[in-house]
């Protein structure tokens, strides 16, 4: 996979591993995956993942993470870029983009109150 490539499983799967919240509705889950792909089947398929890997427990119409203290940390997996943008999350025209850093790719580009809505710093 080249480096403008990215697998939107792994890539949602990465961000529900992130979770900083104790328990999501589903709902919020989906708004979340969202921001990796709008595609219903590849968003069931991310959920799926991660419960099948044990990241995410689902019951009861709740996601709950299975690890805790695995948070996106801004100072180090956050990167600032200045340019033409347009979020990712709300389709606003951005001239700063935060971009998450997984493993899987980077996940973005998002503006300031975003990225901490995508996050879980706020709601």
């Amino acid at each position: 996979m080249s480096g403008s490539e990215r697998d939107p499983v792994e890539l949602g799967v990465e961000l529900l591993a992130h979770l900083e919240h104790g328990e999501l509705s589903v709902a919020d889950a989906l708004d979340r995956i969202e921001t990796v792909t709008t595609n219903p089947q590849v968003q069931r398929e991310i959920l799926d993942t991660a419960v099948m890997r044990g990241i995410v427990e689902r019951e009861d119409g709740m996601v709950r993470p299975r690890s805790q203290g695995t948070y996106v940390e801004f100072e180090s997996d956050v990167v600032v870029r200045e340019g033409d943008f347009t979020c990712q999350r709300c389709g606003s025209a951005i001239g700063t983009g935060h971009f998450v850093q997984f493993e899987g790719g980077e996940l973005g580009p998002f503006g300031s109150t975003c990225i901490r809505k995508v996050l879980g710093r706020e709601s």
